[in-house]
This record gives structure tokens, sequence and C-alpha cells, in this order.
């Protein structure tokens, strides 16, 4: 799986998660999470749910960060990352 694959998987979930009230959000690949309203701290749990649920990608305590979960851009290279990182099963 590519970032052309997982973008639009996580961009979708967002949408349909967090956004469905507002849509005319516009969600840009570098729109801050947290900062715009996207997401609280339960959001971010529900975001790790779907991380595990769809990716297999389980994030340590110190993986979860803004820097790794805080934009759209930043979960999609996560994701791609640590996809990367794991050895074929």
């Amino acid at each position: 799986m590519t970032e052309s694959d997982t973008l639009p998987q996580v961009r979708r979930f967002l949408q349909e998660t967090f956004l469905y009230m507002r849509p005319d959000f516009d969600l840009q690949e570098d729109t801050s999470l947290l900062q715009s309203g996207v997401l609280d701290s339960m959001g971010v749990m529900e975001v790790l749910g779907f991380l595990e649920e769809t990716f297999g990608v389980v994030p340590t305590d110190q993986e979860i960060t803004e820097a790794n979960l805080g934009t759209l851009r930043a979960i999609t290279n996560f994701v791609d990352q640590r996809r990367t990182a794991q050895p074929a099963s």
C-alpha cells in the first residue's frame, strides 16, 4: 500500500467520522486536526482504532504525537512508514 492508497482512506475516515456535520470544511493535507477542532482527545482514540483495524498499525505511547497524528499528511506518512518497517507475515 502506498501513500496514494493510504491518503484517501484516512481522508474518508476523517470526513465520515468527524466532518459529517461540516460538509463545507476544507480538509487539506496540512490542516492541524487539533487546532481546527476536527479532533479532540477522544477523536485521537478513534483514529488509533481506525489505524489498527484498517492498516494493522498500533502506535506506541511515544508515537502518539501531533507530529505523527496531527494532520492528514502526518497520519498518512506515519502509517506508510510503519507499514514499510513491519516484517511481512
